[in-house]
């Protein structure tokens, strides 16, 4: 199973220099419950068309809502294909959504998010249970079904969140559905920044951290960017190699140092 030995010591010490005051802090979080509300509506009432288009506004709503500048160095290939980032916080799916809209690949305990898990399953997550092996063969068929009907699948081939500054060997599965269904394979690195233009772990999904602690702890935060790099799209033939070639060059953007070696179970996988 995919592990990270990232956890709380990998965050930075608070330091209310860096944070917002109360006032403001309950103001972002105020309005990003709000959006919450209005997004799980808007995918009920939308018709797939207007959906569509209004989810990338939505999500960049959200970020400047929590505080959050975003920055895009690229654009995505139109049309269906594999998106592969690296993980680090559940601000990473929502900074690709604003780039399109895309089913994102998540963890079965998604589903049991407030508000959250419900937005999830109606605008087409495909989930995967990580805690059953034999579960494998049949979410890479699952994959490569919706990328033969054209969707853009987002996915994050670590398999679980690591703090940023190191990152973890991506898992070779992702990289087959592609490939069964002829698909385009495009990697795409996400990186966070302070207020003082620094790299930061500050906004880290990691260990045992609740959803709400997370989303609280980048509600505080000053000046936080999110910076996504759409990196050249991957050819080739063989599951391993693309997974080690997207790893290497998300690391080079990131400027993340590399993780324990994958366990040969997972290289085989």
């Amino acid at each position: 199973m995919p592990e990270s030995p990232c956890g709380p010591d990998c965050l930075p010490p608070r330091d209310p220099g860096t944070e917002v005051g109360r006032l403001r802090l309950a103001m972002r979080i105020g309005i990003t419950v709000g959006l919450l509300l209005i997004g799980s509506a808007m995918v009920l009432a939308l018709p797939s068309q207007l959906r569509r288009r209004a989810v990338p506004k939505w999500f960049r709503t959200l970020l400047r809502a929590l505080g959050i500048r975003l920055e895009v160095d690229g654009t995505l290939t139109p049309g269906g294909g594999l998106v592969v980032c690296n993980h680090v916080s559940w601000l990473d799916v929502v900074a690709l959504q604003v780039l399109t809209p895309m089913k994102m690949l998540a963890k079965v305990e998604v589903r049991s998010w407030p508000v959250l898990g419900s937005l999830a399953g109606r605008v087409g997550t495909v989930y995967i249970d990580r805690d059953r092996l034999s579960a494998l063969p049949g979410a890479v068929a699952t994959i490569a079904d919706e990328l033969r009907a054209g969707s853009v699948i987002g996915t994050f081939p670590e398999g679980t969140t690591w703090c940023g500054s190191a990152s973890g060997p991506f898992r070779p599965a992702v990289f087959q559905a592609a490939l069964d269904a002829g698909a385009r394979m495009q990697p795409v690195a996400v990186r966070f920044r302070d207020g003082r233009g620094r790299l930061t772990t500050g906004a880290a999904f990691l260990g045992d951290a609740s959803l709400a602690s997370s989303v609280l702890s980048v509600a505080r935060m000053r000046g936080l960017v999110v910076e996504v790099v759409v990196l050249p799209e991957l050819t080739g033939t063989d599951r391993k190699t693309l997974a080690r070639e997207a790893q290497a060059a998300i690391t080079r953007a990131t400027g993340a140092h590399r993780g324990h070696d994958a366990p040969a179970e997972a290289i085989a996988a």
